[in-house]
């Protein structure tokens, strides 16, 4: 389908401290669910290695990902060695916000370009019932002014919209971030994995968000900033900054992706919606050459003719997925 490799999200750990209702529902990964043991993790080392080949195939972009990245012991040190990696321009991390006001210096003294928070409503009450485990909005908030005085911006906001829960919230958190210079990007609830009871009643499309802030706030839209970006970009007609709509169940953008993801435990996906993957970490832990490794890289990536976002339908909703949590955002 023509698309090149730019962007590989690194999913660091398996584990998160919220249990967002869609991505890790509380019923599935309770107690006694079995997360990764560390050394079923990729090493900073093997993460570092993989993401040189990658560069080296034309990958210029990097974020971190989870489960929740900040939950990794010392993922400073994980971005100092990638912040490093020639080709690499842009190194990015999406997190829950919970830990960033006591990370975000040390994150971008390391060399971490960008944050990306979630932050489902302005609302407690909402916002609350949705990470399911009583985290309050002001905490993530002070985590976003925290990453905004260490550098890391424009800090991104992600709000995944959802019929029934949250969609009240949408134009009271575009007007929270209104004159702020972070973007707000308002993502359609995607049947990711298996266990978040994905249907489509509870989507809400992505004009239907721009229709509603449109509404109080004119909007009118913006060209976006490269080939394969994922949001498409609407500025505020009055000057006071933008939002982005992530539209993956209306709109596909399959055939202009250039996202490919490497797991907690190693394994290569080219689609958020695969069923399996390519174990990187058995190549290297079996002793591969980088010679070899790049010949896997290249190998998936030329084979590479997945378009789920195009083919949904009841058929591939029953599909087994891997979960969120593995993969990364």
């Amino acid at each position: 389908m023509g698309r090149p490799v730019r962007d590989l999200r690194i999913s660091v750990t398996d584990r998160c401290n919220f249990r967002c209702t869609y991505c890790m529902p509380k019923e599935i990964f309770g107690k006694d669910y079995e997360f990764l043991a560390r050394d079923q993790l990729l090493s900073f080392e093997e993460i570092t290695r993989i993401a040189t080949a990658f560069a080296a195939e034309g990958v210029t972009k990097i974020r971190l990902t989870g489960g929740e990245p900040l939950l990794r012991r010392g993922i400073e040190a994980l971005v100092a060695m990638l912040a490093a990696v020639d080709g690499v321009d842009d190194l990015t991390l999406t997190t829950n916000g919970s830990l960033l006001e006591r990370k975000a210096e040390a994150l971008a003294e390391a060399g971490l370009s960008r944050v990306t928070v979630s932050l489902d409503s302005m609302d407690d009450t909402v916002f609350m019932a949705m990470n399911d485990v009583g985290y309050p909005v002001d905490a993530v908030l002070a985590g976003i002014d925290a990453a905004a005085e260490a550098g890391l911006t424009p800090v991104k906001v992600n709000m995944v919209v959802k019929r029934g829960v949250n969609e009240d919230s949408i134009v009271e958190v575009a007007e929270h971030f209104r004159h702020t210079g972070h973007i707000v990007r308002f993502i359609e609830f995607m049947d990711v994995g298996t266990t978040n009871g994905w249907n489509m009643a509870s989507v809400v499309p992505a004009a239907e968000v721009v229709s509603r802030i449109s509404e109080k706030f004119p909007l009118e839209p913006a060209d976006p900033n490269y080939q394969g970006e994922v949001a498409n970009r609407w500025r505020y007609v009055d000057g006071a900054g933008e939002i982005g709509v992530i539209s993956s169940v209306t709109q596909p953008f399959c055939s202009d992706c250039t996202r490919v993801r490497l797991s907690a435990e190693g394994r290569l996906y080219t689609c958020l919606f695969a069923v399996a993957g390519t174990d990187l970490r058995a190549a290297i832990r079996n002793g591969a050459d980088d010679a070899e490794l790049h010949a896997i890289i290249t190998d998936v990536w030329s084979r590479r003719t997945d378009r789920y976002s195009e083919i949904r339908s009841e058929a591939t909703k029953r599909r087994p997925k891997i979960e969120m949590s593995y993969i990364g955002g």
